[in-house]
């Protein structure tokens, strides 16, 4: 299998567009035409996650945390960054990673997180915004199943947990030819009137230009008269964290020693206890201390994330019981979102979890 059949693959179902500005997910290492045989994932790519690889003859590894972030001037190994993409190339492995693309989908960590606390309506926490558009597209009366049909084909039509959603519309729409033109129906030069369908449906913003190519292809007029809008509403079901409910409620501690035991912390830090029972909770894998604000206005009991600063335990202020879980241990679990993805794809394709631990933070 070539290397961009797996990538190609992974950049459609876990969009780069997704990602933030400051991000590198994608290719990181590699050449696009080579052949891969298996693949290793892992959270994070380290040398010893490199020699993992190399030992088990796989040439991919597949990883959440990008192994480039920043560019890079030199390369003359003074780095583990350097070392590692020396031993890549000379080793023939590649290396591609999906790292907030992959928090933001649909699918994403924070709702692996969310599954492994066996939380029930599961919605996102905040919405990714200025991610949605709008077409709306006119269309012969008799070609509209056609059309319609490419175009929810393409991916758009999709809200929340509907799918092939859209609105028509009955209308006359009129145009003449110039020279030069050959009109689908009507005669070049002469002003034609035509019973159309407008077609309206949404679409996320990374699959526009997969759209309209669905759209152009399946529609028999030589030039379609089509708009785009960008909707300022957020009804999308991707962004970053989520918020769920408790079978039950639980006490605080009880369900501190639930999050210890899921996601196997060497230590919790969390905010003053109140005493009261836990029945909601908010959460987002990694760094997340930037949602608390949005995890108390969902009226969250509790608040799971990592890498929460002094200051940020005090403005919890009562309110909200805040977690600092751990970065490593709340993302942990992203290998499995990318394996599920992969084999469910590629069956036959061998992937291979990582065995080595590569959590940074050491505790006494």
């Amino acid at each position: 299998m070539k290397l961009k059949e797996i990538t190609g693959y992974l950049d459609s179902v876990v969009p780069l567009s997704l990602q933030e500005d400051y991000d590198n997910s994608g290719l990181q290492v590699g050449d696009p035409e080579m052949d891969i045989s298996s693949a290793l994932v892992a959270l994070d790519v380290t040398e010893d996650v490199l020699n993992e690889a190399v030992r088990n003859d796989c040439n991919l590894i597949i990883s959440h945390h990008p192994l480039i972030f920043s560019g890079i001037k030199k390369l003359s190994g003074k780095t583990y960054t350097e070392r590692i993409i020396f031993d890549s190339i000379k080793n023939n492995i590649a290396i591609y990673s999906s790292h907030t693309n992959l928090d933001i989908i649909s699918g994403g960590v924070s709702r692996k997180i969310a599954e492994k606390l066996n939380l029930q309506d599961v919605r996102v926490l905040a919405p990714a915004e200025g991610k949605l558009l709008k077409l709306v597209v006119y269309i012969p009366e008799k070609h509209l199943d056609q059309v319609r049909d490419a175009i929810y084909a393409a991916g758009a039509g999709v809200t929340g947990n509907y799918d092939y959603c859209g609105f028509v519309s009955q209308g006359t729409g009129s145009f003449r030819g110039g020279d030069g033109t050959n009109p689908f129906v009507g005669e070049r030069g002469k002003l034609h009137f035509e019973k159309e369908i407008r077609f309206e449906t949404v679409l996320f913003s990374y699959l526009k230009s997969k759209v309209i190519k669905a759209l152009i292809d399946s529609h028999p007029y030589e030039e379609v008269a089509y708009d785009i809008y960008s909707l300022e509403n957020n009804n999308v079901d991707f962004g970053l964290g989520c918020t769920g409910e408790m079978t039950r409620a639980i006490s605080e501690k009880d369900f501190l020693k639930l999050v210890a035991e899921v996601f196997n912390c060497k230590g919790l830090r969390f905010s003053k206890l109140s005493g009261k029972k836990l029945k909601k909770i908010a959460l987002c894998g990694g760094s997340g201390a930037s949602l608390l604000g949005m995890a108390i206005a969902s009226g969250a009991d509790a608040y799971i994330t990592a890498d929460i600063k002094y200051h940020t335990f005090l403005e919890a202020e009562n309110r909200i019981l805040l977690i600092d879980a751990g970065h490593f241990e709340t993302e942990k679990y992203s290998t499995e979102i990318l394996n599920d993805l992969i084999i469910k794809k590629f069956p036959k394709f061998a992937v291979r979890f990582s065995k080595t631990n590569t959590n940074p933070i050491n505790y006494l």
